[in-house]
C-alpha cells in the first residue's frame, strides 16, 4: 500500500515523528534489523501497526505511573527535610554560599529556598510554594513547606496501599476544608487601636522568637508595630508597606535599632562648618548642579592677561552668587542636590549660612520629595517658595568612633513615611548562635550578615502586623492550632463512606508533623510530648495547648502569649494542599537524560 508520512512542522519540531505503514512479516523483520543498527526504537500502536520514534529518543528519560509519582514525592520530601530542622524558636540556621562567595546565614524558609540552586522541577514547585506564602502572608514560609512534605509522605503510604492518587488528592481537599473551618471556629478576635497595640506586639514577638534577633524581640516588635500603625489606614484596614523604608548600618548593638518618623539619607552636610541641626526646615530639592553653565559646543578660552583672568573669575563668582541668592530669596533653609558642588559654591553656601547636602541619589530624592511635600526642581529659574519641602527637624548624626554620618529628616509635612534604622551585628556570637542556638554571651564585631538577617526578620514582623490590621483574628501557636485541626479532621473522617476517609486520616497525621518538628527541634521527646499535648487537648476540649518549646513549664499558649494570625495559618494549609494535589496528579515525566 501507499506510505503516508506527516510533514507538518508541528511534528518535525516535537521530539518524535511517527511513520506508519502496512507491511508483511518478512519486511518487518528486515526493517527491525535496520532500526536496531541505527539505535532507533520500534513501537506498536493499539492496532498493532508499527511506528518509529526518531528524534533524540536515546537522550530522553521517561517515568510513568506510580514510579513517576514516587520520584516526585521523594523530591518534595527532600526539600521539606532540609527546612524541617529550621522550624520553631529553637530551629537551626542554614549557611548558604553564593556563586560569588557571598555568605547568607538565615532560618527564614523563603530565603533558604531562594538561595538554593534547585534543579528538580518538583523541588522548584516547593520553592514556589514558599515564595507564594512569603508574598501573600510574609510569615510561615518554613511551616508551609514542612506541611507539604508531611502530606507527600502520607500520600506515599496511601499509594502503597493501592489507593488511586486522585482519590488521595480529593480526600486531602475535603480534609483541608474541614481544617480551615475548624481554624475559623477556634480563632479569637483581638481588639486594638493606636493607643493600645499590645496584642499586635505579642503576635510580632511570636514571629521574631524563631529568628536570630530573638534576644531583642520585644523592642523590635514594638518598632515594627509602631511603623505599621504610622502608615496604616485603619478605616480602610489597609497598610502600604512601601512607605516603610528599612536601612541598616554595621556597628553598635542591636538594641540601638530605632524608628524614625521621616527619611534617613546616608549623606552628611557638604561643609564641616555648616550647622548640624535645622529646625522647621524649608528644603530646596535640586537636580541642577552648583556650577557655571557649560556651552554645549566645543570651546576654547584664551587668557593672555591678568585682567581677563580676573574678569572670568568674577563672572564665575557672580554665577555662584546668583544661584545661592536665588535659594535664599525663596526662603530655603536647606539645599539637597543630586549633583556635586564646586568648592567655591560650597564655601559661599557656608558663608551665606545655607546648609547643603550633595550627591543624593535619585530614589532618595524622590522619597524626600514625597515625604516633605516638595517638588524636584531641574533649573534654578524654576525655584519658587511653593516648591520647597517642609520638615520639622533635619539633623546630622555621627556613629561611634567612625567618621560615618547620616542625615535624619524628621516630622515631615506631607507623608506618613517612616524609616526603621537597624544597627548591630555580633560576628563571634553570630557563629556561636549557629552552634548553640539562642545563647548570646556578649558582643562581638559588627557585621553585615547580622544586619541582613535582622532586615528579613523585621520584614516578617511588619507583614504579621499588617495581616492583623486586615483581619483581627488570631489562633494560638506552638503547634496548638495544628493539633486542634488534626483532632477535628480525624473525627470528620468517619462521616465520609468512601476510600477518601483513608486520605482524610492521613491528612490528620500530616498535621501532627508540625508540632512534632517543634518538639524535635527543641530537644524534647517528639512522640511522647505530642501524645501528652494531644490527650490534654482531647480531654479538656481546649485548643490552646501546644508544645512548650521554651521550657516555660506550661503548655497553655495563652499564658505564654504565643499567637499566630488566622489568615496566615489558613493560607499555609490551603497552599500546601494545592501543591500536593498538583504533584499527585503528575503521572508521566519526560526529561532530558543526565548522560
Amino acid at each position: 500500500g501507499a506510505t503516508r508520512v506527516s510533514h507538518s512542522n508541528h511534528f518535525r519540531s516535537s521530539f518524535f515523528l511517527a511513520v506508519r505503514k502496512k507491511k508483511t512479516r518478512s519486511e518487518l523483520g528486515s526493517d527491525r534489523g535496520k532500526f536496531e543498527a541505527r539505535k532507533m526504537a520500534l513501537a506498536f500502536d493499539e492496532f498493532g501497526r508499527p511506528f518509529i520514534i526518531l528524534r533524540e529518543q536515546d537522550q530522553k528519560t521517561r517515568l510513568r505511573g506510580i514510579d513517576a509519582q514516587k520520584a516526585n514525592i521523594a523530591a518534595g520530601k527532600a526539600v521539606a527535610r532540609i527546612l524541617r530542622s529550621s522550624l520553631g524558636p529553637k530551629g537551626m540556621d542554614k549557611m548558604l554560599q553564593g556563586p560569588d562567595g557571598d555568605v547568607t546565614i538565615t532560618n527564614d524558609g523563603a530565603t533558604i529556598l531562594e538561595q538554593m540552586d534547585v534543579d528538580n522541577q518538583i523541588a522548584k514547585l516547593m520553592v514556589e510554594l514558599s515564595r507564594s506564602q512569603d508574598y501573600e502572608i510574609g510569615d510561615g514560609t518554613t511551616g508551609v513547606v514542612v506541611m507539604a512534605g508531611a502530606l507527600l509522605e502520607q500520600a506515599e503510604r496511601q499509594l502503597d496501599r493501592g489507593i488511586h492518587p486522585i482519590r488521595v488528592a480529593e480526600g486531602y481537599e475535603m480534609a483541608s476544608r474541614v481544617a480551615v473551618e475548624h481554624l475559623e471556629r477556634i480563632s479569637q478576635k483581638f481588639e486594638f487601636d493606636v493607643n493600645n497595640f499590645e496584642p499586635l506586639v505579642q503576635t510580632c514577638m511570636t514571629t521574631l522568637s524563631s529568628k536570630i534577633v530573638n534576644r531583642c524581640k520585644r523592642s523590635l516588635a514594638e518598632i515594627a508595630v509602631k511603623a505599621v500603625l504610622a502608615v496604616a489606614d485603619l478605616e480602610r484596614r489597609d497598610v502600604n508597606l512601601d512607605l516603610i523604608k528599612i536601612e541598616g548600618k554595621v556597628g553598635g548593638n542591636l538594641e540601638d535599632t530605632e524608628l524614625i518618623y521621616g527619611i534617613l539619607v546616608d549623606k552628611d552636610m557638604s561643609h564641616p562648618q555648616m550647622p548640624k541641626q535645622i529646625e522647621d526646615a524649608h528644603i530646596a530639592i535640586l537636580t541642577c548642579p552648583f556650577e557655571p553653565p557649560k556651552p554645549k559646543t566645543k570651546h576654547k578660552v584664551d587668557i593672555d592677561t591678568v585682567e581677563k583672568f580676573e574678569t572670568l573669575r568674577k563672572q564665575e563668582q557672580q554665577y555662584f552668587d546668583e544661584m545661592v541668592q536665588k535659594c535664599k530669596d525663596v526662603g530655603a533653609t536647606l539645599v539637597i542636590c543630586q549633583w556635586g558642588f564646586d568648592d567655591e559654591a560650597n564655601h559661599l553656601l557656608m558663608h551665606r549660612n545655607l546648609p547643603a547636602v550633595r550627591w543624593v541619589g535619585g530614589v532618595e530624592l524622590e522619597l524626600i520629595a514625597i515625604a516633605t511635600g516638595g517638588r524636584i526642581v531641574p533649573r534654578f529659574q524654576e525655584l519658587t517658595p511653593g516648591k520647597l519641602g517642609k520638615a520639622g527637624m533635619v539633623r546630622e548624626k555621627s556613629f561611634g568612633t567612625t567618621k560615618e554620618r547620616m542625615l535624619y529628616i524628621e516630622h515631615c509635612a506631607n507623608s506618613k513615611a517612616v524609616t526603621i534604622f537597624i544597627r548591630g551585628g555580633t560576628c563571634i556570637l553570630f557563629i556561636l548562635h549557629l552552634l548553640i542556638n539562642n545563647s548570646f554571651l556578649g558582643y562581638g564585631l559588627g557585621n553585615k550578615m547580622m544586619i541582613e538577617e535582622t532586615k528579613r526578620s523585621i520584614h516578617d514582623a511588619l507583614c504579621v502586623a499588617r495581616n492583623l490590621i486586615r483581619n483581627k483574628s488570631i489562633v494560638y501557636g506552638g503547634g496548638a492550632a495544628e493539633i486542634a485541626c488534626s483532632l477535628a479532621v480525624d473525627a470528620a473522617a468517619d462521616k465520609y463512606p468512601g476510600v477518601e476517609q483513608y486520605a482524610i486520616r492521613a491528612f490528620a497525621e500530616a498535621l501532627d508533623s508540625v508540632p512534632m518538628a517543634l518538639a524535635e527541634n527543641s530537644g524534647l521527646q517528639p512522640i511522647e510530648t505530642l501524645s501528652a499535648v494531644k490527650s490534654q487537648q482531647l480531654k479538656e476540649n481546649i485548643p490552646f495547648y501546644g508544645i512548650d518549646c521554651n521550657d516555660v513549664g506550661t503548655n497553655d499558649m495563652r499564658e505564654q502569649n504565643v499567637f499566630e494570625t488566622l489568615i496566615g495559618k489558613q493560607q499555609q494549609i490551603l497552599l500546601a494542599t494545592q501543591v500536593v494535589k498538583m504533584i499527585l496528579k503528575i503521572d508521566d515525566v519526560i526529561s532530558n537524560s543526565e548522560y
